[in-house]
């Protein structure tokens, strides 16, 4: 048990290190698309948790299971949030005129 913990603390600690490095790499101009790709992939995490949750067989395994289904969807929906409010910077300002002004009128 002790070496598997060992094992998976390892792969979590490199996985930490590699996305850190990644990410610092990656230019500014390319931050929207990447938030759009990690949102297909947090989808996938909130799948899997699902799954998990599913076939959780003690309370302590449902709960867990519950927190990440609610972390993941909190990821997700985040993200898009994240993602059209950065979208939003790149769009004419007339077009955003006219999308307040149809919000207003009745």
């Amino acid at each position: 048990m002790g070496n598997v913990l060992l094992q998976y603390a390892t792969v979590l600690m490199l996985a930490i290190f590699v996305g850190i490095e990644i990410i610092a790499k990656v230019p500014s101009i390319l931050h929207t698309p990447l938030m759009s790709g990690s949102n297909a992939i947090h989808g996938v995490i909130l799948v899997g948790s699902m799954l998990i949750l599913g076939g959780a067989t003690t309370n302590l395994q449902e709960v867990l299971g519950f927190l990440a289904v609610i972390l993941a969807t909190l990821n997700v929906v985040g993200g898009f949030v994240v993602t059209d409010r950065m979208l939003e910077m790149f769009k004419p300002k007339t077009a955003k005129a006219v999308e307040k002004k149809d919000e207003v009128a009745p």
